[in-house]
């Protein structure tokens, strides 16, 4: 795999498109483009039989040029260097430095095309191909792009193996903001294949690694550890606080919401509501409804500050006579009376 390199000096992990996936996926836009091609310049044929030779020619030559040339530099600006044979092949026309290509960029490749693909049959890309180092074409090298794989198969990761527990959380105190991103990289790896090596040749790359670390953090490798159980330690603390970072920034970034207790309105009880918003005496079921957390309660009072539902009597009958305790038709209290006269 040929590494790229950005003007910032930035190493990208691309992996260069060969010859056979970059032949499949030009294979494939030709047959669809030429499928275009003959439809369309039938369709016009039958259109047009009734021009002369002169305008028919013209319109074949103006087909070709839009179909055939047009059509692959429209797709890949449209579509940022994926065509259809490239997306089914996985593969991407990128810039030099791994970004989006642009019109000036399927411009150059189309115009370029015609010549090294239609007009040569496909040998001078072909040879092209095989003779550049990164198996670009000539048009490639013009417009300054490349092709590229977008899926590249991804290896079993390897977990790093942790630390004794005796030396769990006992290198929390340093400093490690000094040590470099290639060094991680050389400790993650020989922990993941230290198993892999000799032991004489595993524990000499132990101990230079740790000393290259002691020396980045500033203190010395404690007496009595071994250089392996450091290292594997001393990442274990890093992984720990990097994951105590990610927590950290998504606490921030996303606050847990509290719940903000609603008291109910005095005398008014709480439970399911009518179809007018009313709330319905008692719990879900009609009974008397459980205490929520939620009720408020005034300071010093034991009772919720909520009101039992008033009971519920039916209206008195047409010619029947108010109970007994009760009044008239105010429901003010006066005489009992039972409704008869005694008998003179």
């Amino acid at each position: 795999m040929n590494e790229l390199v950005t003007g910032d000096a930035v190493v990208l992990g691309l992996q260069p498109a060969r010859l056979p996936s970059r032949a499949l996926a030009i294979a494939i836009d030709l047959a669809v483009v030429l499928t275009v091609f003959v439809l369309i310049s039938i369709g016009l044929a039958v259109a047009t039989v009734s021009l002369d030779e002169a305008a028919s020619a013209a319109i074949a030559v103006a087909t070709f040029l839009l179909v055939l040339v047009g059509g692959p530099i429209a797709v890949e600006t449209l579509s940022q260097g994926r065509s259809l044979g490239k997306l089914a092949c996985g593969l991407r026309v990128v810039r030099d430095d791994g970004g989006p290509i642009r019109f000036r960029h399927a411009l150059v490749r189309g115009s370029m095309g015609v010549v090294e693909i239609l007009g040569t049959f496909g040998v001078v890309a072909c040879t092209a191909s095989l003779v550049s180092a990164r198996g670009r074409r000539i048009g490639d090298v013009f417009a300054g792009t490349l092709v590229v794989r977008e899926r590249v198969p991804t290896g079993r990761a390897v977990a790093v193996p942790p630390p004794p527990p005796w030396l769990v959380g006992r290198f929390a105190p340093l400093d490690l903001s000094a040590v470099p991103d290639d060094l991680w990289l050389a400790i993650r790896q020989y922990l993941t294949r230290m198993h892999q090596l000799d032991a004489a040749v595993g524990r000499s790359i132990a101990e230079r690694l740790s000393g290259d670390l002691a020396a980045r953090t500033g203190v010395p490798v404690p007496q009595g550890v071994p250089a392996a159980a450091y290292l594997a330690a001393v990442v274990n603390e890093r992984q720990a606080r990097d994951v105590r970072r990610v927590a950290s920034a998504a606490r921030l970034n996303h606050p847990p919401r509290t719940p903000v207790p609603v008291a109910s309105p005095v005398g008014t009880p709480s439970g399911p509501a009518r179809p007018g918003g009313l709330p319905l005496p008692g719990g879900p079921t009609g009974g008397p409804r459980a205490a929520s957390p939620w009720d408020v309660r005034p300071a010093g009072d034991d009772v919720p500050h909520t009101a039992p539902a008033p009971p519920v009597t039916a209206p008195p009958r047409a010619g029947t006579a108010p109970a007994e305790g009760t009044g008239g038709a105010g429901g003010l209290e006066g005489p009992r009376t039972t409704g008869f006269a005694p008998p003179a």
